[in-house]
């Protein structure tokens, strides 16, 4: 009989630091694992013993996990992760309706479902980073484009659906030791720094504004706006000592080809996102994606603004996702 009385009942709090010793335990990890795996294991025990303690017994599933995101590069692959376990647990142990109706081959569930959804997901994540932001559980749960700002997350109404080329360096990083480099500058260098932060704070809501005029009419002009600032923000990320060789080359690259590129996540290697405006011509975009790849990068086109998580059937899938659960 596995003792659960560990964790609080129906709480979602956070979990102290002797109750993750003891989840370690539970799970047979030595108190030292910090890898990917043994996190995201322990982030699943963690959901599963909390969600469905109200039940009489826990239930016996099948969980299945298949991603296309590549982990600790920054893209939130970990959140994406901790947002469907707790949406599926609590479904599974009817804490939220299921928002499927018959015949329907998708659905989202309410937004009352979506905030429990967010905290319990926001609990998997802290697990695995131990004190995010809480930005990247919350762009999974309710999917389109946030703000965030002093801890405050708030959605933008309709932002217009922005192409852009996602490009993986494959540098690995560490979130921590470039947020700790960030701080250290910050207190050796204030007066410089201070501005610097001011200005890509500034950088930030005359992007917010511009995107709110394109939800209306985007026209030319709107992008090469924001190609100027997408510039602007590099410069500073360099600035702030968050840069990397491999991000630079990556922003010599697409320039070369007339685009725009920054950093995304961390910074310090990891991904870069490059705007890819409406009147490019297949070739052009083909040419640059080969240009990278001869880096030795990763490239993925894909959209900002796509919907959060949502419940499907397996019917509805793409046959490559069918085909990669089946083969699970």
């Amino acid at each position: 009989m596995l003792d659960t009385s560990f964790l609080k009942q129906g709480d979602v709090t956070a979990l102290t630091p002797e109750q993750m010793e003891k989840l370690k335990e539970v799970a047979g990890f030595p108190e030292d694992c910090a890898d990917h795996e043994h996190l995201a294991v322990l982030s699943f025990l963690y959901l599963y013993l909390s969600i469905c303690q109200s039940q009489r017994a826990l239930p016996s599933l099948d969980v299945a996990v298949w991603s296309e995101l590549p982990t600790g590069a920054g893209l939130g692959s970990s959140a994406a992760y901790s947002v469907c376990l707790a949406a599926a647990l609590l479904t599974a142990c009817k804490e939220i309706p299921n928002p499927l109706k018959d015949g329907e081959a998708a659905n989202r569930w309410t937004e009352e479902s979506l905030e429990l959804i967010n905290k319990w997901a926001f609990q998997g994540e802290r697990v695995i980073h131990g004190n995010p932001s809480g930005v990247d559980n919350a762009v999974s749960t309710w999917g389109g484009a946030l703000r965030y700002q002093q801890g405050k997350i708030s959605s933008l109404k309709r932002p217009p659906a922005l192409k852009i080329l996602l490009t993986n360096t494959k540098v690995p990083r560490s979130t921590k030791a470039l947020v700790a480099g960030v701080r250290s500058r910050l207190l050796k260098f204030p007066e410089i720094m201070a501005p610097l932060l001011t200005s890509i704070d500034a950088i930030s809501l005359e992007c917010e504004r511009l995107l709110g005029e394109m939800t209306a009419a985007p026209a030319p002009e709107h992008y090469l706006v924001l190609e100027e600032l997408i510039d602007m923000n590099q410069h500073h990320l360099n600035a702030l000592g968050v840069g990397h060789a491999s991000l630079d080359r990556l922003c010599q690259v697409t320039m070369a080809h007339g685009l725009h590129s920054k950093l995304t996540g961390a910074g310090g290697g990891g991904c870069g996102i490059t705007l890819l405006r409406p009147d490019l011509e297949r070739p052009e975009v083909e040419a640059m994606k080969q240009a990278l790849t001869s880096c030795g990068f990763d490239c993925w086109e894909t959209s900002i603004g796509a919907p959060g998580v949502s419940v499907h059937t397996a019917a509805s899938l793409d046959a490559p996702v069918r085909q990669a659960l089946d083969g699970l």
